[in-house]
Formats: structure tokens, sequence, C-alpha cells
């Protein structure tokens, strides 16, 4: 090994350029021997040319090389450029059209790129792009009454008045409408289905109202055409809801049919935001709870209507903390270490069975009999939490006069993703309650020196379960039946009253031909009211009788 090291170093830059030159030109004259290829042979021309060059290139090296040494420098080496000459202007294609093929081949190696031509006209449902245009004729719509708002419980409430118009956009001079109707769904989506991939037991459709705008073809100008609609909605019907197992939606869909065949037809499909509004308490809900074994007394004022935007206040007042202990004359204290509020959101629904998946009347059991009804599900999440460990007022004054008091904000979490309270003939239902979770810890003390703490390492966890209704807000909370027309100051209850003998008012009439009966001579009339002939004519008192 060290004599070859040394005949390495023993060789000249010169012998080493010398050896590059003739790699350079041996690799040349391969390529010039080789037979001119066609185009058509594209992939298997590359590849033989592929396999010429590096075959020619490896001989080369190694009739040049004088040992082994030279062989493993020269292949360590970075390869030389190929210089091609001039007069050969077919080789460069070739050579470019096996790089590329080349670069795909180590590419497709690399990165095992997988492709699926079929998926391109694939259609993978309806995208947002995907509307109803129509360059003759647009819909659009424009809702009139206030916001979709059920004041008070499904059991007393009156519902709800919406109207609106429809626009028809003729773009045309004369465009044939062959019908134009309209319709209003309520749409259940169960996310949880009695059977999965039905599409029946997943969606659920309620037809609540159809509109007939044009019972009859018409062919209808340029303009904007509008057609009034109106609907009750029922007091007992559910709020749109969007949970994690059921969702309701009020969809109004609109189509107008043209008359000439071969266009489609003019759509509009918009969504009804329906809430219910229930009206809070006068007075905040009081409730006491008591914590047995201990002497523990808790007293709580707080909002049982709560809304979603805003904070709400609860009031709490801990009494019965204190216990004297006669025997070894000491009093024993419960101190608050950590306070934890958290709001649960509770859902409920039950997924119906769709007439495929029903079970067969023959072969039901009872409890095929009551899952014919559906499958309940139920979900509970946290819509707002929060942990305090100061903020409360502790007295320890005496044995009796030992208090802790306490307020506090509760609210919803900034993000978080909540229903209001709902409860609808079909099963579905949300709830609300706000639980309190308290540690106190047993701490005591000799009498008449309240400073000389002592752990006692007992220690209690006590939970209070709050029942909220969490609701929309109604705005002026007036319901339509309940709003009256406007009342106007200084108006009498009733239009005046008029007097029935009133001398009638006889209108004066008189010639413009000037001739008057009775006159001597024929005088003209004048613009001053006199004739010519100075005859003044008679005028009839107001308050002569009539003839």
């Amino acid at each position: 090994m060290p004599h070859r090291v040394a005949n390495f170093f023993r060789n000249s830059t010169s012998s080493f350029e010398n050896q590059v030159t003739a790699i350079k030109k041996s690799t040349i004259r391969s390529r010039t021997k080789s037979p001119n290829r066609t185009h058509s042979g594209g992939l298997t021309n590359s590849t033989s040319t592929s396999s010429e060059r590096v075959v020619s290139t490896y001989a080369s090296s190694i009739e040049d090389e004088q040992d082994n040494v030279d062989a493993t420098v020269q292949e360590h080496s970075p390869a030389p450029p190929v210089r091609r000459p001039m007069d050969s202007p077919r080789l460069r294609p070739r050579d470019d059209r096996h790089h590329s093929y080349e670069k795909e081949k180590d590419k497709d190696k690399d990165h095992h790129r997988i492709t699926f031509p079929s998926l391109h006209g694939l259609h993978l449902g309806r995208s947002s792009r995907d509307t109803h245009s129509n360059p003759h004729a647009s819909l659009s719509w424009k809702i009139e009454s206030p916001p979709i708002i059920f004041h008070g419980d499904a059991e007393n409430s009156t519902g709800a008045l919406v109207s609106g118009q429809l626009f028809l956009d003729v773009k045309d001079d004369t465009y044939d409408i062959d019908s134009f109707k309209a319709t209003l769904h309520i749409h259940v989506t169960q996310k949880k289905p009695y059977t999965v991939h039905c599409n029946e037991c997943i969606n659920q459709y309620t037809l609540l109202k159809e509109w007939t705008f044009l019972p009859s073809p018409l062919a209808l100008g340029r303009g904007v055409h509008p057609f009034p609609f109106s609907i009750l909605l029922d007091g007992h019907l559910p709020a749109s809801l969007d949970s994690p197992i059921v969702n309701i939606a009020y969809e109004f869909k609109a189509e107008a049919v043209p008359g000439r065949s071969g266009q489609q037809p003019i759509k509009l499909e918009k969504v009804f935001d329906v809430k219910r509004s229930l009206p809070p308490p006068e007075l905040p809900h009081h409730s006491v709870r008591v914590f047995p074994p201990t002497n523990v007394k808790a007293s709580v004022h707080y909002q049982q209507v709560i809304h979603p935007i805003g904070t709400n206040t609860l009031s709490m007042r801990l009494d019965g903390i204190a216990k004297l202990n006669s025997g070894a004359n000491t009093v024993e204290y419960w101190k608050l270490k950590k306070l934890t509020w958290r709001l649960e959101e509770t859902l409920k629904a039950v997924a119906p069975a769709c007439e495929k998946h029903a079970p067969r009347p023959d072969t039901e059991s009872p409890e095929d009999h009551q899952r014919k009804k559906g499958m309940a599900r139920t979900e509970t999440r946290v819509i707002g939490e929060k942990t305090l460990f100061s903020g409360w007022k502790s007295t320890y004054a005496s044995p009796t006069d030992s208090i802790i008091e306490l307020e506090l904000d509760y609210h919803l979490n900034k993000h978080a993703k909540y229903s209001c309270d709902l409860k609808s003939r079909d099963g579905a239902e949300v709830s609300h309650q706000l639980m309190l979770e308290m540690v106190v810890s047993q701490e005591c003390a000799p009498v008449g020196k309240p400073g000389l703490v002592t752990q006692t390492g007992v220690g209690r966890i006590l939970r209070m379960h709050f029942g909220a209704t969490l609701t929309e807000r109604g705005g002026l909370g007036i319901s339509w039946d309940s709003e009256a027309p406007p009342i106007y100051q200084d108006v009498p209850p009733s239009p005046p009253a008029y007097c029935e003998d009133v001398g009638a008012i006889e209108d004066v009439l008189e010639t413009l031909d000037g001739a008057r009966p009775g006159a001597s001579g024929s005088g003209m009339w004048t613009p001053t009211g006199r004739s010519s002939g100075h005859v003044t004519p008679s005028r009839r008192s107001s308050t002569e009788a009539p003839r």
C-alpha cells in the first residue's frame, strides 16, 4: 500500500490532465461510432445510449490508468464536462431527451408519485362554486320582517311572523317562465344516525309551507319582478340548532323553471335563523345547600336565565364553618382553599330509524319496540370554566359568627361552541347546569387564640349543581301579537260631530252672454261686473229662502 501512495504522488499534474483528455476523446469517439437512431424508439434508444456511455467511460478509464490508486481517485472525482462536436447537431436533442427521461425516472423513484387521471373528472360533492346561474335571469330575496325570535317557551309562545319578497330579475326583453314555486322545510340532520351510511336515517324533512307564485306559464319582460311571501311559524317549533349529535335548520328554496327547453332552472337556497328567547325572572334564584356530616350551609343567589354574551353574577355565603370542641377547648374551622365553577351543556337526541331499517312488526320484541322509536344519543360538553384560589372574604370572629362571603362572575368561554336551551317534540333536548366545586380543609386553634392554627389533615370537596337556562336576548321582548299601533296625543276617540241643520249655501250664477231678463237695451258685460247700459245685476242674499 505505501508504494502505491508513493507512485500516486510521483505522477505529475500534466499526466493527470492527459488522462482526463483521453477520457473525453474516448467518450466522443464511442458516441460518433454508434449508428444514428430515429426518434420513434425514444425510450429504447435513450436506454441503450445510456448503457453505451457508461461502458465506454469505465473502459477508457481502466485502459488509461496506471494502477489501482489512480482508478480510486478517478471514481471519487467529479465527472468532467463532455464537449460535443459542432458538426453533429443531432446529438443534442437526443441527449436532452435522455437527461429529461433520466430526471423523471429518478424523480418517480425517489418520491413514489402516484397519479389517478380518472379522478380529475370525478365530482366529489357540491362546492361553494356550484351556484345556480342563469345568464337570462337571476333570483334574489329580501326579508322585511324583524329577526325570527320565539318569545316564551314552546307551550306559551305564539310564534313569529316572517315576510319578505323574492325578486326575479329578467335580463332579456322577454323571458318565458313555466312555473315559479318556493318551499320551506325543517331539515333535521342526525350526526349519529340509527344506521350509518343511510341517507334516510341521516336526513329527515318536514314541509312547513309551499308557495306557488305562477300557477300558469307567463312571459315576463325586462326588469325586476317582485313576489311577496309570508308565513307564521308556530311557537312549538324548535329553534335552529347546530350540535355534535343533531342539526336543525329551516331551509327556504325557490325555483323558477324557464319555458325554453335546455335551460337550467333559476334557484335560490337560503336558511332561516330561528331563535328562542325566554324571559328572565324578576328576582335572582335563591338556593340553600347543606353538606352533611359537616355543619356547612351554603346560601346562593344567582341568575337562572343567562345569555351567551355577557357576564352573570353569583353571590354565595357559607355558614357553619366553625365548631367548638369543648372537650379539647379548641375551635375547628373549615377554610376555603379552592373554588371551581363550570358551565356544562347536555345534549340529548333520538335518532329515528327509517322504514328500511325499522324492526319488523312480526319479529319485534319489547326492546325492538322501544328501538323502533329511535336510538337515544347523549353528549355533555363544558362551555365555561374557571378556577379561583382567592377573592372571597373570610371572618372567624367566633364559632357562631364565622362566615365566608364571595361574589363571582360566570360566563361562557370566548370561543366556546354552544347551543341554547331547546326541547322539541321529536326528542331533541338541550339543557345547562352550573356546577360549583369547593375544596375546604379543617384547621383547629385554641379558644381565644385564632392565630395559633394547626392543620388537622382533614379535607373535603363540596359540590353543588344549579339548573341554568341559556337563551338568546329577546331585543324588545314583544311578540307579534302583543304589538299595538302607535298612540298620538290630543286625538279624540272618534271623528268630530257635524250639525244636521246647516243652511245650504246657494251658488251665485251669472250669465256670460250679457242678456239679462227684464233689462232694457242690450248692454255688453264688462270685466268690472257691470254692463255698458249701467244695469246693476241683482244678487240673492245667502239668508234668502230658496224658491
